[in-house]
């Protein structure tokens, strides 16, 4: 599904923009910290395709699903706990250093901009690693606002990260686009009133971006940033 381009875009004030997938390819760190985490608890590597299928459910999620690769449900929710703390230690350790910027992001959060819109990020990425993240690749700056997937009493797909974003920006949900990789963006912006589009070179919990119900597919952010200002 191509973007919508007879859609009328030019009430959108706001972007809510993904981190994981979206504008960080960031398997590489969470393939390092998972199977750095599984050797300690003498479980063997997992491919990454595996683990990247795992991804944008939040940490949590994650963990739990990496632990029924090899472990029965009964062992695997006995060591969560201490999985959860060791995966997260060595995140911590390796963040961002086997991460990529997607092309076109620079010259699309800037397009968004100079079009007039005001950025947030939302991600389900606890905010310590998404803040650190975002600080190191010299994107945080263009976002107004930061939410991680433990700010907030929700975390997408349901749609309260993103209401308390058009509340912190002052507009209401049809002025703001939400751009990301997965259902859970989709989800999340359906639920909320929010137009809503999708790259196709993230995770999407392995699944077929193009089975999401969205407003459209574009190939870059900057893509995006001209549709929206067409």
């Amino acid at each position: 599904m191509k973007a919508r381009e007879r859609l009328d875009w030019s009430g959108v004030r706001a972007a809510i923009i993904d981190l994981d997938g979206t504008l960080l390819d960031t398997a590489g760190d969470f393939h390092a910290a998972v199977n750095r985490m599984r050797a300690d608890f003498d479980l063997p590597p997992l491919a990454l395709d595996t683990i990247v299928s795992f991804v944008g459910k939040g940490s949590e999620n994650l963990i739990r699903q990496v632990l029924a690769q090899g472990l029965d449900a009964d062992t695997a929710e006995r060591q969560f706990d201490a999985a959860l703390a060791c995966y997260q230690r060595h995140y911590a350790d390796i963040n961002g250093s086997h991460v990529a910027l997607y092309p076109e992001v620079i010259s699309g959060l800037t397009a968004l901009r100079a079009h007039g819109l005001r950025l947030a990020c939302v991600t389900n990425k606890p905010f310590g690693f998404a803040l650190a993240l975002l600080r190191q690749t010299d994107l945080l700056g263009y976002f107004e606002v930061v939410y991680g997937g433990d700010s907030l009493p929700t975390r997408k797909p349901d749609p309260g990260p993103l209401l308390q974003v058009c509340a912190d920006f002052g507009l209401a949900p049809e002025q703001v686009v939400a751009i990301g990789d997965s259902s859970n963006d989709a989800l999340a912006a359906r639920a909320a009133g929010c137009r809503v589009l999708n790259v196709p070179y993230g995770y999407n919990h392995g699944q077929p971006v193009q089975d999401v119900d969205s407003d459209g597919i574009v190939p870059t952010l900057l893509h995006a940033a001209q549709l929206i200002s067409a």
